[in-house]
């Protein structure tokens, strides 16, 4: 950990991981505007016109956290707050009469919500208390459809209503340490409807906030000196979670989503489908069952809709594939030696079955730390059967290090020069032998 600040890379992760909480439940399979659950959407970080929520047609007008600050040097905080602004993209025809649906010169426009991104950054400061209003204007486009020399086929009317917000940062010392309080408002007049209300809301609010000459504090495994001051911390509607690179301690997301520290965006996922924790396989299947009537419908709907129908469609079947998940063993590169059933416990207790490990467990031979995918040499001794006896001198690849229940451990192993020996290691199909008839190829572990 430093307080040296983020570096790009560190900024463009956690950007990354904002920019998907940004558009989390934007668009909802299967992504077409007359979808009935695509009418009520945003369903993350929205902060609402005051007294929305006690109304009963919107949410609560308000996101607020609290982080641990450690000052290492002279401390610089920059803060930007970022959501999304509701557009309703209204569509008129060439008498100027509202309709839901338009189709000129082969493209179909529909009426539907969009969105625009709002960022408000406030310039690097010291950590002390600052108010700062947020005001967004409001604003009418209009956008004529058809050949421009002749008359108007109709219009597309973008709309958007004056958003007004407040970003506020309280700083207090507990026990050597600073705890900040972010919070986010919407200070925007009542509503008087839940239309009226999710027009004037921050939708998909957080807060990214990077220090400089400090570090944050994590408030999922703080160190024990600073237990007591995160446990102080209190939230309402989002968490902060340190958002660069793991050991990068200069970068927070203040997310209206509960996520781990150090959030990235799986190498898999090759498009955002907005489609709140939904599985991008299962999401890319569904894409690629829908009619041509469907998938023009969405295309129709939403430009980010758009590019997730021609992604899909466009998917090879080995970026397919690689949807279909990853597993990985964090113990994988860790070589040790079958483990010691600790004293009292049974061998078919599942506490000494869970801790042994077959295809990464090694055993000691002649200085040799011999396991999975270590070169051998075989010597069948006296308790070989005559088959055994057929293989002596022969080089082999081991597949697995075992222990039986009597203590013994056995070392499974396929021939080099076996034409089967792909086979036998596809289906399990080994040869085992003892350690004391194994000969290590490679040089001693110093």
């Amino acid at each position: 950990m430093n307080g040296s600040g983020p570096g790009p890379a560190a900024r463009a992760r956690a950007r990354a991981v904002a920019d998907a909480v940004l558009y989390e439940g934007y668009l909802l399979y299967p992504y077409r505007a007359d979808a009935r659950k695509n009418r009520s959407r945003w369903q993350f970080g929205v902060l609402g016109p005051v007294g929305a929520g006690a109304d009963g047609f919107g949410e609560d007008s308000e996101i607020s956290g609290q982080a641990v600050l450690e000052l290492t040097g002279a401390c610089s905080l920059r803060i930007t707050v970022r959501f999304l602004q509701l557009q309703h993209r209204g569509i008129r025809d060439a008498a100027d009469e509202p309709v839901a649906e338009l189709t000129v010169a082969g493209r179909t426009w529909l009426d539907w919500d969009e969105a625009v991104e709002r960022e408000f950054a406030l310039d690097p400061h010291a950590p002390v208390a600052i108010t700062a209003p947020i005001e967004i204007p409001g604003g009418v486009e209009v956008e004529r459809l058809g050949d421009p020399a002749g008359d108007p086929e109709g219009s597309v009317v973008r709309t958007r209503c004056g958003l007004a917000g407040q970003f506020e940062l309280a700083v207090e010392p507990d026990e050597g340490y600073l705890r900040l309080t972010m919070t986010v408002r919407n200070t925007g007049e009542p509503a008087t409807d839940q239309r009226d209300a999710i027009t004037r809301s921050l939708i998909g609010a957080h807060i990214i906030a990077e220090a400089e000459g400090a570090q944050f504090i994590s408030l999922l495994e703080p160190p024990p000196d600073a237990e007591a001051a995160v446990g102080r911390c209190t939230h309402h509607r989002c968490f902060p979670v340190l958002a660069g690179p793991p050991g990068d301690h200069s970068l927070l997301l203040v997310s209206p989503i509960i996520l781990y520290d150090h959030p990235e965006i799986a190498e898999q996922s090759p498009e955002p489908l907005f489609d709140s924790t939904e599985i991008d396989e299962i999401l890319t299947l569904r894409v690629l069952t829908m009619t041509d009537a469907e998938k023009a419908a969405a295309r129709a709907t939403d430009p980010r809709a758009a590019r997730i129908v021609d992604r899909c469609e466009a998917m090879t079947a080995p970026e397919l594939a690689r949807l279909h998940g990853v597993l990985r063993d964090p113990h994988a590169d860790e070589v040790h030696a079958i483990p010691e059933i600790p004293p009292g416990v049974d061998w078919w207790d599942p506490d000494a079955d869970g801790a042994v490990r077959p295809e990464s467990d090694a055993v000691p031979i002649a200085g040799v730390l011999v396991r999975q995918g270590s070169r051998v040499r075989l010597h069948p001794a006296r308790r070989a059967d005559i088959h055994d006896m057929f293989f002596d001198g022969r080089d082999a690849r081991v597949t697995s290090v075992h222990a039986d229940v009597d203590g013994r451990t056995h070392v499974g192993v396929v021939i080099l020069d076996d034409p089967g020996a792909d086979l036998h290691e596809w289906y399990g199909r080994y040869l085992y032998f003892e350690p004391d008839e194994l000969e290590p190829l490679e040089r001693p572990d110093k």
